[in-house]
């Protein structure tokens, strides 16, 4: 019973992410549908501030929502399972508009548009990793058996290479964001029940 109920919560995340991908499709041609709900820096900065949760449905194509519901899928199930669904949606949401406001900080005058739910999920891959750090993950493309908590410093480390060198139209900052945010309010909230 309690199995069900946890896994309910990741299940209508990951429906709503889905809903919400086809009507960006559907919608996107009629009204300036990006321009209201992605991540805009400049505007979220000076008070669109549900953009820090909106931007985290829309994706910028088929592959980029199945990469990330895939992840979240994989690593958020057992997270959800510990924490119950309450608390899960917290630290999700928590490190989704934490990493939408360390991008936006750093691009204040932007108008390109950021979209998916990529700072969340890598906050995912962080507690998971912190949770179950010698749980070994199977690593693509040659998939080499590594420990969770050495995925999660490599993928960390390949966002920061990423951000450095230029990684293409890629928000690297917001996974960056969204790990760092994620360990925050992990480390705080570890502190308070210990």
């Amino acid at each position: 019973m309690i199995l069900r109920e946890t896994q309910n919560g990741l299940r209508k995340l990951i429906i709503a992410n889905v809903a919400v991908f086809f009507l960006q499709m559907i919608l996107s041609t009629a009204i300036p549908f990006v321009h209201y709900f992605a991540l805009i820096p400049r505007l979220f900065m000076k008070g669109w501030v549900w953009q820090g949760v909106t931007y985290m449905f829309l994706h910028g194509g088929l592959f980029h929502l199945f990469i990330n519901m895939y992840i979240l899928w994989m690593f958020g199930r057992e997270l959800e399972y510990m924490w119950g669904t309450k608390e899960f949606y917290k630290y999700y949401f928590i490190c989704g508009v934490g990493a939408a406001f360390i991008y936006s900080l750093f691009n204040m005058n932007s108008y390109i548009p950021v979209v998916g739910a990529s700072g969340a999920v890598f906050g995912i891959l962080l507690a998971y990793g912190i949770t179950f750090p010698r749980r070994k993950l199977l690593i693509f493309p040659f998939f080499i058996p590594l420990e969770a908590r050495y995925a999660v410093l490599l993928f960390g480390g390949i966002e920061l290479l990423m951000l450095l060198v230029g990684g293409g139209n890629i928000a690297h900052l917001a996974h960056l964001g969204g790990l760092a945010v994620g360990y925050l309010y992990l480390r705080w909230k570890r502190r308070y029940l210990y």
